[in-house]
């Protein structure tokens, strides 16, 4: 604790003293380039991740970066979509999971939350991943290559997860919003973004644009 203390108090001698003009701004109201949902993991860092300033990303994180669908839960989640879209009026949002993501193997190896009702009833909102998983990937025998196929797949998932949410499938109709799939990996630094004519996660390098497209798509 004391080194977080630490940290508020460089925080505001260096960094809020040399962009007191910044900070005075944001009081004003946010105008973020997009929301991003991904994962509550603690190795995730969407700022450094796309290098992006406060009041840029409207952040919404929690255990698999899990969207359930619209009525499914009631959480905070549902209140966070809609304000991201219908009323800061975000153009873009990410689904971003990343490697070795906790969830996804509890998700797989379900004896693994046996003991822990709030994360089993939790890791329901994914179960259709794991479906696809389990009946799509028999092929896959490696732990490796099941934990990252969740990975990838989960983030589609939840996309779909999200059009059910009646902002997002409004903004969308309008074609005033985009949603985007990406994968970050730890152990390399790489970001994969989901590319639809391809039908896979690619590196966002070899992506030779961030475009529009059809609002129904899923894309980057």
């Amino acid at each position: 604790m004391q080194r977080l203390v630490e940290g508020v108090q460089r925080f505001q001698a260096n960094v809020f003293s040399a962009q007191r003009h910044l900070f005075e701004k944001l009081a004003e109201g946010q105008n973020p380039l997009a929301l991003f949902i991904t994962c509550s993991d603690s190795r995730i860092n969407p700022n450094v991740i796309t290098q992006t300033e406060a009041g840029e990303l409207f952040i919404l994180r929690n255990a698999g970066n899990i969207v359930p669908p619209y009525g499914a839960s009631r959480g905070g989640e549902e209140g966070s979509i809609e304000y991201a879209v219908s009323i800061l009026g975000v153009e873009d949002i990410i689904v971003c999971g990343h490697s070795h993501c906790g969830a996804m193997s509890a998700l797989l190896h379900p004896e693994k939350a046996a003991a822990f009702p709030a994360i089993r009833n939790w890791l329901e909102h994914a179960e259709t991943t794991r479906r696809i998983i389990a009946e799509n990937y028999q092929h896959l025998t490696g732990e490796q290559a099941r934990q990252t196929a969740a990975v990838e797949e989960n983030v589609l998932v939840q996309l779909d997860n999200l059009k059910t949410h009646p902002a997002v499938a409004a903004a969308l109709a309008r074609e005033q919003l985009n949603l985007h799939g990406w994968v970050y990996e730890f152990e390399t630094g790489k970001v994969f973004a989901f590319d639809t004519p391809a039908g896979q996660f690619m590196p966002i390098e070899n992506l030779s644009s961030v475009k529009r497209a059809h609002p129904r798509e899923i894309e980057i």
